[in-house]
């Protein structure tokens, strides 16, 4: 039986790509991803992450989406979430689809059907979507690592030419202090900025101040 876990990182970043990642294997023993570091991503240090993504690739293949900022900008967060997700289940053809929970838990039953009617006909997975599936499930704890550090790889990338970033988050301090820096130069926002953000409306009316 294929299993498919399937997680994101960075969808309330206003820096850089939205990650989607699957992490397929057949019949997976459950144990022995734990025991190479599946789980909540955000619950490990970037060290720890980087080690469970390299014994987990031994275990299972992943599979990764990215949506990056200008189509955030220009469509719907959520939309592009789900056809993404329907991409990767397209391709990969699981028996079981397991998947961290996006929105509200009664939203799911719905989220389930638009799901399903994406797929093509003849292929009917089972579905579980369970809000912190990453923490209960270890293939989505695995989809999970794929996510972050494909994420935190990227955003890696970015900081020699633009300088410190942090995370991505608005909460993020840095984030923050990066993003005041450059609105007050008055230079239209790089690529990775998603600048339908209110945080970064807002940021961008104080410059003017």
């Amino acid at each position: 039986m294929k299993i498919l876990g399937i997680d994101e990182a960075g969808r309330g970043c206003v820096l850089g790509d939205l990650v989607i990642a699957g992490f397929l294997a057949e019949a997976p023993d459950d144990e022995l991803l734990r025991k190479a570091g599946a789980a909540d991503s955000k619950a490990l240090s970037a060290k720890r992450r980087e080690l469970a993504r390299s014994r987990l690739a031994d275990l299972g293949q992943a599979i990764l989406r990215r949506i990056t900022p200008e189509q955030i900008d220009g469509g719907n967060l959520n939309t592009l979430e789900e056809s993404a997700i329907v991409e990767i289940v397209t391709e990969t053809r699981p028996d079981v689809v397991l998947l961290d929970a996006l929105g509200h838990p009664r939203t799911l039953p719905a989220l389930r059907a638009r799901l399903q009617r994406q797929l093509p006909e003849d292929l009917e997975p089972r579905w579980t979507i369970e809000p912190k599936a990453d923490a209960t499930y270890p293939m989505v704890g695995a989809a999970s690592i794929f996510a972050k550090t494909a994420r935190d790889g990227a955003l890696q990338s970015l900081v020699d030419a633009f300088g410190e970033l942090g995370s991505g988050y608005p909460s993020d301090p840095k984030t923050k202090a990066w993003l005041t820096a450059w609105a007050r130069t008055g230079a239209p926002w790089p690529h990775f900025v998603r600048t339908r953000w209110a945080t970064i409306t807002e940021l961008a009316q104080q410059a003017l101040l």
